[in-house]
């Protein structure tokens, strides 16, 4: 029989513990784990079960990375401020909003970031927050008052766009920058509850509704003035959401509702979508953040609450793989 030292012109190396900069190909044997091992470029995405949430609940802001990541406010049923952290693997309680919230939107980072827009009590509100990574404090707020908005950007420099002020969904767009919102270009399409990805200076929208089952398959770039026609989503679809930081219109749309709660994950690379992977629990109005690399999505509804937390790693990533025998 043929040993992997004649197929391959060297031997299965033998560690204690997996490599810690393993290269495509390499395969290795973990003495510790009594496992045989190797690394291979994965060709689509893939999602991973995390920690759940503490405080389950749809309708939130998110902001942030997979590894740090932030959510706050929705409807956990009614109203709530509660904030909570991420480090990849456990969400913590930290400072709360200033008021309880739902539909709101967020975006920037983990220690700096910017909730806006939402459903107070009895109706839209323009609130605008910002958090230092430890504590919420108010600032000025939306020239319009709305919520279900599509948002993205930094602290001082984000974009909302679109909403329901307060039944009919809107064009209108704000750009914020770290102190007060000013008229942004005009959305083409009119839409409320779709993904938001991207910097001010190159954003998207993608997918939401304009009217009672009108989903859109609908997507626009932003360059920090105007809307221009992107490629279109493969599903028309609603309450989906958006991850995307880097500095290209590039993004996710992950999850959402057609005609019930579905995983669907499509990926864009600034001309068109590709249906990647979906996530093992079917949900929709969650809260999503990073990149088309290393994404995370966490809570929703499936039709009732959830606490799920699933990671995305995008297509490309170097992976491990286990080798079984049987």
């Amino acid at each position: 029989m043929a040993e992997y030292k004649g197929i391959k012109g060297f031997k299965v190396q033998y560690l204690s513990a997996d490599p810690s900069n393993p290269i495509v190909g390499q395969t290795w044997y973990n003495s510790t784990s009594k496992d045989l091992k190797y690394n291979i470029v994965t060709t689509s995405g893939a999602w991973a079960t995390s920690g759940s949430v503490g405080t389950a609940r749809l309708e939130l802001g998110a902001a942030g990375t997979q590894t740090a990541g932030l959510i706050f406010g929705g409807s956990a049923p009614g109203n709530t401020n509660v904030t909570e952290a991420y480090n990849g693997s456990t969400w913590s309680p930290v400072a709360n909003l200033n008021s309880p919230i739902r539909a709101n939107t967020g975006a920037g980072t983990q220690t700096a970031a910017i909730t806006f827009s939402g459903f107070g009590e009895t109706s839209q509100v323009g609130n605008t927050e910002e958090y230092d990574g430890s504590t919420w404090s108010v600032n000025n707020p939306l020239s319009t008052a709305r919520n279900q908005v599509m948002g993205f950007g930094i602290q001082t420099a984000t974009v909302c766009a679109g909403g329901t002020p307060p039944s009919t969904v809107t064009n209108v767009t704000e750009e914020y920058d770290g102190t007060n919102w000013t008229a942004g270009g005009t959305l083409t399409t009119a839409r409320a509850d779709g993904g938001g990805a991207g910097i001010l200076t190159a954003g998207l929208v993608f997918g939401g509704y304009n009217g009672p089952g009108a989903n859109q398959s609908v997507t626009e770039q932003y360059d920090g003035t105007s809307w221009t026609a992107g490629g279109s989503l493969n599903t028309a679809i609603k309450y989906n959401r958006g991850a995307g930081l880097q500095t290209s219109n590039v993004g996710l749309s992950i999850g959402g509702y057609t005609t019930a709660a579905v995983g669907t994950t499509e990926s864009y690379d600034g001309t068109s979508w590709s249906t990647d992977t979906p996530m093992s629990t079917a949900r929709y109005r969650g809260g999503a953040g990073g990149n088309t690399s290393s994404a995370f999505y966490a809570t929703g509804t499936t039709g009732s609450l959830s606490s799920a937390t699933e990671e995305y790693t995008g297509p490309g990533v170097l992976e491990t793989k286990t080798i079984t025998v049987s």
